[in-house]
């Protein structure tokens, strides 16, 4: 080899050590972010709800479901574009930045509240219609940039060599989000209950990735455009429930998905208002004590890996949905206002029930995220996001509140000291919710049958 074809061989291994070291900070930069504002959508929107226009859960019930519908809604949509266009990078950018504005705006909604509590009472409903309308919007834009887009250039860039390792990030990511927006975003609201700036802080995150996206995000190579006749014809292709119906083995990993998503949407939203109106927290407390329970949870994620890779998928995700349930248990049986301690953060019932939570969430999401990706369609990834998001957004999401609604309402009703009547989660809502976590082993076990098929098949094959 001559001093030129070192010099090439050094330059061609710079650029593809460059590009690979640039393609993780983007997988972990915009993984982590967009999960940071789905936690603080999902988990200090609710306790805003609480703080700023009254303590009842239907007004979270219909935030729910409007953001899960149009989280759905903009999947299909942008899926379908990015498909035909065989691009994501703009709907990464675009998608982020809008997202980020939205989330700003959505904290303004505060402003429109009265101060004194019998004005917030006459316009509660009207804030409350508001408060669901901002979520939608932003709910739309993140699902733009984040599903559409960036669950699909993922998709994209999966291969044999690094199936593992992206599992693992988009399965950690979610819980390092909920630690990162969780302890931040407790820092960051205080015991003064600034919402603004948490929404501000975490708008401006979304913004500076959707822009980062922009100039650094290349398109895999391998991703052309799938055009297949008319926008409105492929838009409806992805509803041929009978080509779908086909693929076995992803309907049962979607339906065990779903089952497991809509316990987990029937406690978790709840959370915060479990932890700090229910048990007596404050916003931070709750951010430490929930973020050093998840940190521990992270540490699953090692041993995971190396079985996902040696083929032991449905083992993991049966062992995720056991410990779930565990976490859920412990919460329903020993965690009541006379059980902790307010004046410390040492409370080892409820941080052990938070950790089993969050490992058994870390297991069950990587497990099942690797395994269906692996069997989206070549020429259909982004359409095949808004059929994930289906039955992991929009169905748990519809059908939780439908439980945890009159649960709380029937369980938790209470009278604070101006005479108004609240309604609080309390530990029943994690009792109800071990027998459905439990109900999931009975998808997971149609789709465990159809992976040991595939895999047989496959061995016959080779």
């Amino acid at each position: 080899m001559t001093a030129e074809d070192r010099h090439m061989t050094d330059a061609t291994r710079s650029k593809r050590t460059g590009s690979a070291a640039v393609f993780w900070m983007l997988v972990w930069g915009l993984g982590i972010a967009g999960q940071i504002c789905w936690n603080m959508e999902n988990q200090w929107f609710n306790t805003f709800i609480y703080a700023r226009i009254a303590k009842d859960p239907t007004i979270i019930s219909w935030m729910t479901a409007c953001s899960a519908a149009a989280t759905a809604i903009s999947t299909f949509l942008f899926g379908t574009l990015t498909d035909r266009l065989g691009k994501r990078k703009p709907f990464i950018a675009i998608g982020y930045i809008l997202w980020g504005i939205f989330t700003i705006l959505f904290g303004m909604t505060q402003f429109l509240t009265g101060s004194a509590p019998s004005e917030q009472a006459q316009i509660a409903v009207g804030v409350g219609a508001a408060v669901v309308a901002a979520d939608t919007v932003m709910s739309f834009f993140g699902s733009m940039g984040n599903d559409s887009g960036f669950n699909a250039w993922i998709n994209d860039n999966m291969t044999d060599d690094n199936r593992g390792q992206l599992g693992a990030a988009m399965a950690t990511q979610p819980v390092l989000g909920t630690i990162f927006g969780t302890i931040i975003g407790g820092l960051l609201v205080g015991s003064d209950d600034n919402y603004m700036r948490l929404f501000s802080v975490m708008g401006v995150l979304v913004i500076l990735m959707g822009i980062a996206s922009g100039f650094s995000l290349r398109e895999n190579p391998g991703c052309h455009a799938s055009v297949r006749g008319t926008f409105g014809r492929q838009f409806l292709s992805i509803f041929n429930f009978r080509k779908y119906g086909e693929m076995h083995e992803l309907v049962w990993v979607n339906w065990t998905l779903t089952v497991f998503f809509i316990a987990f949407n029937i406690y978790f939203l709840h959370i915060g208002n479990f932890v700090i109106y229910y048990l007596g927290f404050t916003a931070d407390q709750l951010g430490i004590i929930e973020g050093v329970s998840l940190i521990l949870s992270m540490f699953s994620v090692i041993p995971a890996t190396r079985l996902i890779n040696r083929g032991r998928i449905p083992a993991v995700a049966a062992a995720g949905i056991l410990l779930n349930c565990a976490g859920c248990s412990i919460l329903a049986l020993f965690v009541r206002p006379e059980t902790v301690d307010t004046s410390t953060l040492f409370n080892p019932l409820l941080i052990l029930g938070v950790f089993l939570i969050g490992t058994g969430y870390i297991l069950f999401l990587q497990t099942l995220t690797v395994w269906s990706k692996q069997l989206y369609p070549q020429d259909s990834r982004g359409q095949f996001e808004g059929i994930r998001i289906l039955f992991f957004v929009l169905i748990p999401m519809i059908i939780a509140p439908l439980i945890s609604n009159p649960v709380i309402r029937g369980s938790g009703k209470f009278t604070d000291a101006d005479g108004f009547t609240e309604y609080l989660p309390t530990h029943t809502l994690y009792g109800i919710s071990v027998f459905l976590v439990l109900a999931a082993f009975i998808p997971l076990a149609f789709a465990a049958r159809w992976y040991r098929r595939r895999l047989q098949a496959e061995h016959t094959h080779s």
